[in-house]
C-alpha cells in the first residue's frame, strides 16, 4: 500500500504534525512525502527520519499568489503519479480544505480530523471524534483511494531510518475558473514557544482574563507550552485570531490543557476535548468547562495563577 502524506515545514524546520503522519504511513505501508516547494537537505533528511521511502520536491510558480488551489492540485497529480491508495494531510482549516480537493478531484472517499489510523483487512479503518467530541466514532472509506485529515498529536511520532530517494517535479496550476489571489501576507510574528497545534501544553485564556492574558502567559512559559484563547476572547480583541482553539479556530490534542476563565461553550470545547488531562480555573461555580475538567479549581485566576507560576519558578 502506498501512503501518500503532504509534507509541511514552518522556517524550513519540518512540522512535528508531518513526523506523526509518517509514523502512520509506516504502519500501513510505504510513505512517500510530498513538499511544495524548496527544501533543504536537513528537512529531506528529517523526512527520511520518520521512514519516507519517497521525497518529491514540486516546483509550482504559482504557489505563492494562490491560496489552496494550487496545493491541492500538485498533490492530486502526485497521487495519481504514485499511485497511491492513502493520503494523509494534516488537519487544521488549510489541511481540511486542500483535503477536500484532492478527495473531490479523484473521487476519492474523505474523513477530517481522525485521531486514530489502522489496517484492516484490504483497507484502512480510522477514528474519530464526533459531536463536538462526546464520542468517538470507528470508520472506513469504500472507494479505491482514501483521503484522511489526522489531527496533530494523535500519534507519537516513531523514528524509522531511511535514504529516501528524491524526485525534483515541476508543477504549472492552471485554474479553469476565477480564483482568489494573494496580494500580500503578514507573517505571524515569532516565538520562542511551541506551535498552537503541536503542544504538548497549551494554556487558553477566555473572556474572565479581563484582557489580560499576563497570568495566562506566564502560565504557558513556566510549563514550556503555548498560549491559546477562546473566541470570545480574540472577539474582544484580546489576542489575535491565530491564538483561537475551537470549532472554528485550531484544533489541540495536548497532553495538558489548561482552560483560565473559559466558560466552556460548545464550540470551544469541540477545539480541545481530546486533550489527555485538562484543568480549568473559573470564578464561576456552575460554568461548564468545570463538568469536562480532570481537575476543576473555582476562583480568580488572577491571584491563583501567580501563586501558581512562582512555585513553578
Amino acid at each position: 500500500m502506498t501512503v501518500v502524506v503532504m509534507a509541511t515545514a514552518t522556517g524550513g524546520v519540518l512540522d512535528a504534525s508531518v513526523a506523526e503522519l509518517l509514523t502512520m504511513a509506516a504502519q500501513l505501508g510505504r510513505p512517500v512525502a510530498v513538499f511544495a516547494g524548496e527544501a533543504n537537505h536537513e528537512l529531506i533528511a528529517d523526512l527520511g527520519r520518520f521512514g519516507a521511502a519517497e521525497v518529491h520536491l514540486v516546483d509550482c510558480p504559482q504557489l505563492a499568489g494562490n491560496l489552496i488551489g494550487a496545493k491541492a492540485a500538485l498533490l492530486t497529480e502526485r497521487v495519481v503519479d504514485a499511485s497511491a491508495t492513502v493520503v494523509l494531510v494534516p488537519a487544521g482549516l488549510e489541511g481540511n480544505e486542500v483535503a477536500a480537493l484532492v478527495a473531490a478531484k479523484l473521487g476519492a472517499g474523505l474523513i477530517t480530523d481522525v485521531t486514530a489510523i489502522r489496517g484492516a483487512g484490504n483497507g484502512v479503518q480510522v477514528d474519530k471524534v464526533v459531536w463536538a467530541g462526546k464520542f468517538t466514532v470507528t470508520a472506513a472509506v469504500k472507494t479505491p483511494v482514501a483521503v484522511f485529515t489526522v489531527k496533530p498529536g494523535s500519534c507519537p511520532a516513531v523514528e524509522a531510518p531511511i535514504e529516501p530517494q528524491v524526485y525534483q517535479a515541476h508543477f504549472s496550476y492552471l485554474p479553469t475558473s476565477v480564483v482568489s489571489e494573494v496580494v500580500q501576507v503578514e507573517p505571524v510574528a515569532a516565538s520562542v514557544r511551541p506551535k498552537l497545534a503541536e503542544a504538548s501544553v497549551v494554556v487558553s485564556g477566555g473572556r474572565g482574563t479581563d484582557g489580560d492574558f499576563a497570568p495566562v502567559e506566564a502560565l504557558a512559559d513556566a510549563l514550556g507550552g503555548a498560549v491559546g484563547a477562546s473566541r470570545a476572547a480574540v472577539d474582544a480583541g484580546y489576542v489575535p485570531s491565530s491564538f483561537q482553539v475551537g470549532q472554528t479556530g485550531k484544533t489541540v490534542s495536548p497532553d495538558l490543557y489548561v482552560a483560565l476563565g473559559i466558560s466552556g461553550a460548545i464550540q470551544h470545547i469541540a477545539g480541545m476535548r481530546t486533550a489527555r488531562q485538562i484543568l480549568a480555573v473559573n470564578s464561576d461555580p456552575d460554568a461548564p468547562i468545570h463538568r469536562l475538567a480532570d481537575l476543576s479549581v473555582v476562583g480568580d485566576l488572577k491571584q491563583i495563577i501567580p501563586a501558581v507560576v512562582s512555585r513553578l519558578s
